[in-house]
Parts: structure tokens; C-alpha cells; sequence
């Protein structure tokens, strides 16, 4: 079940990425997130994606947060409480520090990014505990290519891109720092397509999501989905992903602090 957040709310061409036209202070998207257990695809937890603002004696920055919990009457079976949060430039999205706080069942582990774009390093302290239940900090600095974001502030980067420029089928590659490693998140861009959402009937845009030389994902073309709402604040209502495990959804529940 790991990972699971991390799939499920997870470049440059005519998708061009710009200044922040799309995230507001105080927007709130909250989700559904499904799992298919024994052949039935099944609601077992909550995804809260938010924003706020924070000041500090040199800047005001743009506060992302998500968090994704169990509901209560799956806590017995496999209990989740994950946090992921990253502290951003609201103009730009660009990152200056990350947070992810993961406790999943018996595991639990924190990690916490402080970015340098001067010497395109990230600072990492990484938290988890041993057998004896003692936690073990490590500290570590790991170099990173210039434009490297963390997730968090990914996901929110492609609701920035001008995607009503793409054409169908044009790729656009993303470098995300992950447990210490840059991965690459590479994002097609599909089709047009409208669905029922809870939101209401919605013209989307229809992306696939893939990972280089990582195993997360699974399955072909069609099994990793994201759709964005074809208007100004292109909201993620609907994404599906399949992952060594098996396979899940996380569908839109209510949207409200919109932008646009």
C-alpha cells in the first residue's frame, strides 16, 4: 500500500509552463481514493490537497499540503495517516522546502528537503525507526539538476501548463527528487474528454502518466491517467493508476477556494 499517495496524485514544447495563473491561497480539493480489493473496487481513504500562505522575515510563500487517511473502519486492516507538504514561491511554484511525514501501517518515516537553486543541491534529513523502535536521523546532501522539484510541488506545477497549446501525443518530462533519488515523471497529454465527476459534467484534459527506470507504475498506456478539468483551474478530477500491488482510483469529492 505504500506509495499509494504518491501514485495517485501524481517539459517544454507547446505545453510551456509559466508563471502561477492557477493556484490560489485557499484552495481546497478534497478526494476519494479506491483500491481494488478482491476484484471490487473499493473507497478505503480520504486525499485532501490544500493550500495556504505563510510569511517569513524574507518572503511570503505558497503553503502546499496534502494528506491521505484511512477511513476509520479500514484503520484495523491497514491504517494510513501521510502527510506531504512543500513551502513554494507563489508566483513561480519554485520550491525551497519539503516535508513528507509517512505512517502507514507499522512503518513511519519523515523527510525533509531544503533546497539551494544557486548550487542546485537539496539538504535531506531523513527520519525512520530501527527494529528497537528507536528513531535514527541521517543527513545528507544530494545534488540535483537545475529545475528538480519535489512532488508535491509537481503535481501543482502541471495544473500551471498551457496545455490547450499541446497537440495529441506530446511528452513532456519532469525531474522529481524522491527518497534521495531524481526520478523522471513523463506526462502525454491524450486527448480531450468529458466525464461525470461529483463536481459536475466535465470537459477534461486527458494525460498518461509514466516513470522512467522505476517500478511504481505498472501496466501500459492506458493504466496511468490524470484528468484535468479543460478551464482556467484545471482541477484533477479523476485519476487511475496501477501499481505492483494492484491497481486503484482517486476521484474528486468537492472543490471550493478556486482561482478561476
Amino acid at each position: 500500500m505504500k506509495h499509494i499517495l504518491l501514485v495517485s496524485i501524481f517539459i517544454y514544447g507547446a505545453m510551456v509552463l509559466g508563471q502561477n495563473n492557477t493556484i490560489a491561497v485557499g484552495e481546497k480539493l478534497t478526494f476519494t481514493a479506491a483500491y481494488n480489493m478482491s476484484g471490487l473496487m473499493t473507497e478505503i481513504a480520504q486525499v485532501t490537497m490544500e493550500t495556504g500562505q505563510v510569511k517569513t522575515s524574507n518572503a511570503t510563500l505558497l503553503h502546499l499540503k496534502c494528506t491521505a487517511a484511512t477511513y476509520t473502519k479500514w484503520d484495523g486492516f491497514f491504517k494510513i495517516r501521510d502527510l506531504y507538504e512543500s513551502y513554494v514561491s507563489p508566483t513561480s511554484l519554485t520550491p525551497y522546502l519539503y516535508k513528507r511525514d509517512i505512517n502507514e501501517g507499522n512503518y513511519y518515516k519523515f523527510m525533509q528537503y531544503t533546497f539551494s537553486h544557486k548550487t542546485n543541491s537539496v539538504k535531506s534529513l531523513m527520519r525512520k525507526k530501527n527494529s528497537k523502535g528507536e528513531t535514527i536521523d541521517k543527513t545528507t546532501s544530494v545534488k540535483i539538476n537545475a529545475g528538480t522539484k519535489d512532488i508535491v510541488t509537481t503535481i501543482y506545477h502541471i495544473r500551471n501548463l498551457d496545455i490547450h497549446k499541446a497537440t495529441p501525443g506530446e511528452v513532456q518530462n519532469f525531474k522529481v527528487i524522491f527518497d534521495n533519488e531524481e526520478m523522471v515523471i513523463s506526462v502525454k497529454y491524450v486527448s480531450k474528454e468529458t466525464i461525470n465527476t461529483a463536481i459536475g459534467k466535465k470537459e477534461c484534459y486527458k494525460l498518461a502518466l509514466s516513470l522512467k527506470n522505476k517500478d511504481i507504475l505498472k501496466g501500459g498506456t492506458n493504466d496511468n491517467l490524470l484528468y484535468l478539468t479543460a478551464d482556467a483551474n484545471k482541477i484533477p478530477v479523476y485519476a487511475k493508476f496501477k501499481i505492483p500491488v494492484g491497481n486503484g482510483e482517486l476521484k474528486i469529492k468537492s472543490a471550493t477556494g478556486l482561482k478561476n
